[in-house]
C-alpha cells in the first residue's frame, strides 16, 4: 500500500506541489549550496520510500503499536448545548504517544533517517512537542539527538525541556533574535550545513525547502484519513468545517489534506492574533502578512517594507513564528482555505472553557482553533457539525497559564 493512496482517490486529482516543490508561487528551495546534496537526497529518498510496501508497513504499524492510532473522535456535547449552535467535534491527537500530533511526523521522518544510514538527528522547537516527539523516536531507534529551543520557549516550556532531557537529547538554548522559534530553526539550519553527512534534519512542520512541506503533510495526512473514515460513523456525513490552528501549519495541513477535493466541507486555518492584528504584536502572516523567503521556502511572512522579518508574539509558543507552511499560503490565496486570527485573550478563555465543560486540558496553539469555534458555531443550526483538530494537550502551557491567572506554581 503507497502513502499516497491512503487518501481517497478523489485526493489524487490535487497533484501538488511540482516536480520542484512548487504550490503555485511558493514553496521551491531556497538554500545553501552545501545542503542540496542533502535535500536531493532527501526528495529521491522520501519518492522511492513513500511508495515501499516494506516503509509503508512499518509506518503503519509505528503508528498503531507506538503513537497508539487512530485517535478518537469526541463530541463535545456539553459545550455545543451550551454554545446553542452547531455540534463540536474534537480530533483527539491530544491522546497519541507524547501528547501531540508532531510524533506522526517524527516517526516517518525517523524511518527515513535509519534507511538513510544518519545516526544523529537535530529538531527545532518552540512549544516543545516537536522536540519532545522527535527525542522520543531518537530513544526508540537508537539516534544521537540534539534540539535547538529558543530560550524564552525554554522558560515558557520548562516541562517540556524536561522530558526532552529525560528521553536522552541535548537541548541548545538559542539566544538570538527573538529567542524564540524562528531563532531555532535558524540555529538548526546552522547546524545541518556543519553536519550535513551524518545528520538528519527533523523539521517540525510542514515549511522549509522542498521535500519538507510535502513529506511532513504526508506523514501527518493520516489525520484526516481517519476523520474521513470516522466522521460518518459518527454522524453519517463529513463535517460541514474543519478547524484548525496554523503556525507553520503541520496539525492543520495533515487534516486538511484529505479534504481538500471535498469542496463541500470549509476548512478554516486559525492564527494566532496575539494582542490583536493591529496592534502588530501578533503571529499572523496569512492573515497580515505578504510574501517572501525565509527558511528555505517562499511563503506568506511577517516582514517589514525592507523584507526584513519581523517579531512575532503569542501566549503560544508554539504558534510564535513568522512564517506559515508554502502550501498554507497557496490554499489560501486560491481560495479554498479560509484564515482567521485569534487573540490571546480569546484562546485563553477557550482553554478554560473546554477544561470546565468537557474535562479536557488543551494545547494553548488549540485553544486558538477551539476560540474561533465558538465564536462561529451560535450563529450555525444545531443541525451543523465543527470538527476541530485538537492537536495537543495543555499539560505544557499550565506554567503560563497559571502565570497570567496570578497563580503560584
Amino acid at each position: 500500500m503507497q502513502i499516497q493512496n491512503l487518501l481517497p482517490t478523489t485526493q489524487q486529482v490535487y497533484n501538488l506541489p511540482d516536480a520542484h516543490g512548487h504550490f503555485g508561487p511558493y514553496g521551491g528551495v531556497f538554500v545553501a549550496e552545501t545542503l542540496m546534496a542533502a535535500l536531493e537526497q532527501l526528495r529521491t529518498g522520501y519518492e522511492r520510500y513513500r511508495t515501499d510496501p516494506e516503509f509503508v508497513a512499518e509506518f503503519a504499524a509505528e503508528l498503531k503499536h507506538f503513537v497508539g492510532r487512530p485517535s478518537p473522535i469526541y463530541h463535545a456535547k456539553r459545550w455545543s448545548e451550551k454554545l446553542g449552535g452547531a455540534q463540536i467535534y474534537l480530533k483527539r491527537e491530544d491522546l497519541n504517544h507524547t501528547g501531540a500530533h508532531k510524533v506522526n511526523n517524527t516517526v516517518g521522518q525517523a524511518l527515513l533517517a535509519r534507511r538513510f544510514g544518519k545516526p544523529r538527528v537535530i529538531a527545532e522547537t518552540g512549544a516543545g512537542q516537536h522536540g519532545v516527539a522527535t527525542a522520543t523516536v531518537a530513544a526508540r531507534y537508537g539516534m544521537e539527538c540534539v534540539v535547538y529551543m529558543g530560550s524564552e520557549d525554554i522558560q515558557r516550556q520548562s516541562s517540556n525541556v524536561y522530558r526532552m532531557k529525560l528521553l536522552g537529547a541535548k537541548v541548545v538554548p538559542v539566544e538570538s533574535g527573538s529567542k524564540t522559534l524562528k531563532d531555532a530553526l535558524n540555529e538548526a539550519m546552522r547546524d545541518w550545513v556543519t553536519n550535513v553527512d551524518s545528520t538528519f534534519y527533523i523539521i517540525g512542520t510542514v515549511a522549509g525547502p522542498h521535500p519538507y512541506p510535502m513529506m511532513v503533510r504526508d506523514f501527518n495526512s493520516i489525520v484526516g484519513k481517519e476523520c474521513r473514515t470516522q466522521m460518518p460513523e459518527m454522524i453519517g456525513r463529513q463535517p460541514d468545517a474543519i478547524l484548525a490552528c496554523v503556525g507553520g501549519g503541520s496539525n492543520a495541513m495533515g487534516i486538511f489534506y484529505p479534504y481538500i477535493e471535498d469542496t463541500a466541507v470549509r476548512l478554516i486555518g486559525v492564527e494566532a492574533g496575539g494582542l490583536g492584528v493591529a496592534s502588530g504584536k501578533h503571529a499572523a502572516p496569512l492573515s497580515a502578512g505578504t510574501p517572501g523567503v525565509l527558511h528555505g521556502n517562499r511563503t506568506y511572512l511577517m516582514q517589514d517594507a525592507n523584507g526584513q522579518i519581523m517579531e512575532t508574539h503569542s501566549i503560544s509558543a508554539g504558534l510564535d513564528y513568522p512564517g506559515v507552511g508554502p502550501e498554507h499560503s497557496y490554499l489560501k490565496d486560491s481560495g479554498r482555505a479560509e484564515y482567521v486570527a485569534v487573540t490571546d485573550d480569546a484562546a485563553l478563555q477557550a482553554f478554560h472553557d473546554l477544561c470546565h465543560y468537557e474535562g479536557i486540558i488543551p494545547a494553548l496553539e488549540s485553544s486558538h482553533a477551539l476560540a474561533h469555534a465558538v465564536k462561529i458555531a451560535p450563529a450555525m443550526s444545531k443541525d451543523k457539525a465543527l470538527l476541530v483538530n485538537l492537536s495537543g494537550r495543555g499539560d505544557k502551557d499550565m506554567n503560563t497559564v497559571a502565570r497570567l491567572s496570578g497563580i503560584e506554581l
